[in-house]
């Protein structure tokens, strides 16, 4: 199991363009976490998600979508709630697995497409930090299908992605790129600019006038729908 840092021919040593028409392939997360730590790899929930369990937006059964290497699962099985976190990536899952037993608590890995979910309705609430941004548009609408399907009626998702300003760091989205995956089936709440933690690493830290492996934060969108 990875200890940490990254190699200088790391899948990740530098973000796929910001600009990219493709989704960006399985195959490559998963190299990804087998050889080191990603840039979104903090070492634990993202500052905005943490702040959502706070606030109480968080209920029922919970779908972490993208769930990496487990940190917002696991922050949301310690207070109580029933979690399932969903992955193409192994090399994540298993490392999800050891930090949950290391934490004490039981939220459930998956391997699974968050474009392919069952069709198979059982979530109250949704968790996507940083999933979305990685699709290009068609696999956007996909996406927001497949979450659909997956949730209760009445169901919040929550989806926390790069905005455009940061196509240094990492691939972005518009505001109204969100907005329009999400138009059929789901009912807007809000979509407002929020901040997104990450490391830079490489060409990146360089650009940004950061030291690598600095720890930074990035301009996102924060966005809440409901299933109709």
């Amino acid at each position: 199991m990875p200890t940490g840092g990254r190699p200088a021919g790391h899948p990740f040593r530098t973000w796929p363009r910001s600009d990219m028409e493709r989704t960006i392939p399985p195959e490559q997360f998963d190299r990804g976490y087998a050889e080191g730590d990603p840039p979104w790899v903090i070492g634990e929930p993202q500052p905005v998600v943490a702040e959502l369990a706070r606030s109480g937006a968080f209920g029922g059964t919970i779908l972490d979508a993208g769930c990496g290497t487990g940190e917002h699962a696991i922050h949301l099985a310690l207070l109580g709630y029933e979690v399932v976190g969903v992955d193409t990536a192994a090399n994540a899952l298993e490392r999800a697995r050891a930090k949950a037993a290391e934490a004490g608590c039981t939220p459930r890995f998956e391997l699974a497409n968050a474009l392919e979910l069952p069709p198979e309705p059982r979530f109250d609430t949704v968790v996507d930090s940083a999933l979305f941004h990685v699709f290009g548009p068609a696999d956007q609408r996909r996406y927001a299908r497949s979450l659909h399907r997956v949730c209760l009626p009445g169901a919040v998702a929550h989806v926390l992605a790069l905005g455009e300003a940061n196509a240094e760091f990492g691939p972005s989205v518009r505001q109204d790129e969100i907005r329009d995956a999400f138009a059929d089936g789901w009912d807007v709440d809000y979509v407002q600019p929020s901040r997104y933690a990450g490391i830079a690493y490489g060409e990146p830290a360089r650009v940004m006038g950061v030291r690598d492996g600095d720890r930074i934060e990035v301009p996102a969108w924060l966005a809440r729908f409901r299933k109709r």
